[in-house]
C-alpha cells in the first residue's frame, strides 16, 4: 500500500512530480511491483489526480478521506476491506529508488519474528549532513534489534565527543568514526494488518505530534518494532534538492544499476 497526499508543503503536487517521464508515485508502485513477496500494489490517496494518473499507469488506486493524520492512518482506511491479507507494507510514496529486495527483507523479517507487530528498515549514515538534517530520521535500536526511538534529532547524541569539540558538527568532521553509530530511518513498514488496525484506532501520541513522526504512536501503544539494516541507499524526495537527485540518478541510467547491486546485497 502506498500513501499518497497531494497537499504538501514544499512540494506541492509531490505524488505527480515527474521523474524521467513518469509521475512519481508511479515509479514507486513500479518498485512495489517488483517484489517477489507483494501480491497485491494499491495507491492510497486523498486526490482525484493521483488517482487517475496511477490508473492511467495500469496500477490499482482508491480514494480515501482527506483528514488522516498520518499515511499509516490512510493505508488502515483501505486495509480494514482487505480482510485475505494478514501483511500490509505501507511504503512512503516520496521513495522512487527504493529497492524490491528491500521490501521482501522487511516481508520476511515479520512472518520470522512473530514478536513483532511492525518490521522496518534503517541504513548506514555516510554524510555528517544527514546527522544534522531534521528531514533524516534517525532510529536508535536495542541489542536484539528492535527499535527503541525515532527522531529528528541526532540520537544518540555523542555527548563527550560534543564536550572535547564544542558542538556535534565540530565532533563529526574531527572523528569521522562517529558516524557509524547513527542510523538513517527507511520509510517502509510492514505491518501485521490486525495491528494496522488497532493502531489507526488509537488518538496521535504527544510524542508522534512533537516529532511529526507516526511511528512513534507505534512505540507508545507498546509494539514491537523490529528494525532490519538494509545495503540499498533510498533518497527520500522531502525537497526540491532531493528531487534534483532523483532526476539526475534516472537521468544517469543509474536507477536500476543502484536497485540490483543493492538488490545482491540485501539477499
Amino acid at each position: 500500500m502506498i500513501p499518497a497526499r497531494y497537499g504538501s508543503t514544499r512540494l506541492p503536487g509531490k505524488p505527480l512530480l515527474d521523474i524521467a517521464g513518469r509521475p512519481m508515485i508511479v515509479r514507486v508502485a513500479e518498485r512495489a511491483a517488483s517484489a517477489r513477496s507483494v501480491e497485491r500494489v494499491i495507491v492510497a490517496t486523498d486526490d482525484e489526480r493521483v488517482c487517475l494518473a496511477v490508473r492511467a499507469a495500469g496500477f490499482e488506486a482508491v480514494m480515501t478521506r482527506a483528514e488522516h493524520r498520518s499515511g499509516s492512518d490512510r493505508v488502515a482506511e483501505v486495509a480494514r476491506e482487505l480482510v485475505d491479507f494478514t501483511c500490509i507494507v505501507n511504503l512512503q510514496g516520496d521513495e522512487p529508488l527504493i529497492s524490491p529486495q528491500t521490501i521482501e527483507r522487511a516481508v520476511r523479517a515479520l512472518i520470522a519474528d512473530r514478536r513483532a507487530q511492525v518490521v522496518t528498515c534503517y541504513e548506514r549514515i555516510a554524510e555528517p549532513g544527514e546527522v544534522l538534517d531534521p528531514d533524516v530520521v534517525k532510529i536508535v535500536i536495542d541489542e536484539r534489534g528492535y527499535a527503541l526511538y525515532f527522531s529528528r534529532a541526532p540520537i544518540p547524541f555523542p555527548r563527550d565527543a560534543v564536550q572535547r569539540y564544542g558542538s556535534l558538527e565540530e565532533a563529526l568532521r574531527a572523528e569521522p568514526a562517529l558516524l557509524a553509530t547513527f542510523r538513517k530511518h527507511t520509510g517502509l513498514y510492514a505491518y501485521r494488518r490486525d495491528f494496522l488496525l488497532e493502531y489507526s484506532q488509537e488518538r496521535a501520541s504527544d510524542l508522534e505530534c512533537i516529532e511529526s513522526l507516526e511511528q512513534l504512536r507505534a512505540l507508545g501503544m507498546g509494539a514491537r518494532i523490529r528494525a532490519i539494516e538494509v545495503n540499498a541507499p533510498t533518497i527520500g524526495v522531502d525537497t526540491f534538492e532531493d528531487l534534483m537527485r532523483v532526476r539526475a540518478i534516472w537521468e544517469r541510467g543509474e536507477s536500476e544499476e543502484r536497485i540490483n547491486l543493492a538488490g545482491g546485497g540485501d539477499a
